[in-house]
């Protein structure tokens, strides 16, 4: 089969979501990105509550404009039999149906995995919950920040003296992405088996994998591994170091970088063997030393001119940028990474998806206002313009 340049991998893939906050939204924003028709479900008159999370982006929410552009938005009443029964006929037309409310919500609504699945065999379900479908914490609300908590990923985050939670939700995130990947990992084999699948996705889970290498060194080493701030536990020197002018972030991975770094960089080559310095066990043993001698020598340079010497020598480094650096940083500019999406209250930047074809842009669809495919949606379902104006009267949808 010839390749089609203009087709999107999810292009004819219709996923209903019913999801608010950020794990679902930004499980089914990928999904859309990548060309599939994702028809959001919300509450009539309130929608996802992440909508009202701040007012930056000319009155809307920062949070709901990164994670709701390209999808379809229609607004229901669920508590009502009409509601229900309009998102069931959604679902059976869809090929994946994804869903984050509390525990048991779903199933209480009529749309619980097994229930689905057992009218449509072929249908990808999605659950994504806090702490997943069992144990004792089944019931619990989670947040993001409890489930870091939890996990322990607070333990590794922050200074010796001061535990914190991550600048970006990641537990959240990371849920999120692992929804994505395993809707992906359905679909395909549903293309070999025609067979759906029930998945669950835990936040708990998600962030629990990403803590392999502390949770190991605990298991087997009965190590702790400390908080460094923005330094690394397991590798020296790896932090951020002063200059002449400002600071700057350096990561020697090996035993080789090392060497660069005090012979080509900072002209001290009998550093190199150094026996306190000359492995990156040794290194670490003598964290202390290492940054105050690697500090000393940053601080001979000039931001700009350590940078390129860095450069030169093959040494990882990286300047220490707040978001201002990030919006006008030359590797988004001078890559073309930016477009220009609508919004119900004007056009906004935002960045092209990480996943880059070479033969297909992503999907850069409008962030939707409430319920602005409602009567769209209503009509391929069947719905005649006078039904759909009774429903709103009725506040079934909006």
């Amino acid at each position: 089969m010839e390749n089609d340049p203009g087709l999107l991998p999810l292009d004819g893939i219709t996923v209903v979501a019913l999801e608010q906050a950020v794990a679902a939204p930004l499980a089914t924003r990928h999904l859309a990105d990548m060309g599939a028709r994702v028809i959001k479900i919300e509450r009539v008159g309130e929608g996802d509550f992440a909508r009202n999370y701040d007012d930056a982006v000319f009155g809307q929410a920062s949070h709901f404009v990164w994670l709701n552009r390209s999808k379809e938005s229609l607004g229901v009443d669920l508590k009502s039999e009409v509601g229900r029964d309009t998102v069931a006929k959604l679902i059976a037309k869809a090929d994946v149906f994804i869903q984050n409310l509390a525990p048991d919500a779903a199933d209480r609504l009529g749309f619980g995995a097994d229930e689905l699945r057992a009218e449509h065999e072929e249908l990808i379900v999605v659950n994504m919950s806090g702490y997943g479908s069992a144990g004792p914490r089944r019931e619990r609300k989670a947040y993001d920040m409890l489930v870091q908590a939890e996990t322990g990923m607070i333990s590794v985050t922050g200074t010796p003296d001061t535990a914190t939670k991550t600048g970006v939700p990641v537990s959240d995130i990371a849920a999120g992405m692992y929804a994505m990947t395993s809707v992906l990992g359905a679909l395909f084999r549903r293309s070999r088996t025609g067979v759906g699948a029930r998945i669950d996705v835990s936040m708990f889970d998600a962030t629990a994998e990403w803590l392999g290498h502390p949770m190991y060194m605990k298991m087997y080493a009965d190590k702790q591994i400390p908080r460094v701030g923005l330094g690394h536990a397991a590798i020296v020197p790896y932090d951020s170091y002063p200059t002449l002018d400002g600071q700057i972030l350096i990561g020697v991975q090996n035993d080789r970088g090392w060497r660069q770094l005090v012979t080509d960089v900072f002209k001290r080559p009998e550093l190199a063997d150094h026996p306190r310095f000359a492995t990156n066990m040794l290194r670490v043993q003598h964290r202390a030393e290492v940054d105050a001698l690697v500090a000393e020598e940053t601080q001979r340079f000039t931001s700009a001119a350590l940078d390129q010497a860095l450069a030169d020598s093959g040494i990882p480094a990286a300047e220490l940028n707040d978001m201002g650096g990030l919006i006008d940083h030359p590797q988004l500019d001078q890559r073309d990474r930016w477009r220009d999406i609508g919004t119900e209250a004007g056009p906004i930047r935002a960045m092209l998806p990480p996943m880059t074809f070479s033969d297909v842009e992503m999907r850069m669809g409008d962030v939707p206002a409430l319920g602005a495919h409602t009567d769209r949606i209503l009509g391929e379902l069947g719905w005649s313009a006078e039904d759909i104006a009774t429903m709103r009267d009725q506040g079934v949808v909006g």
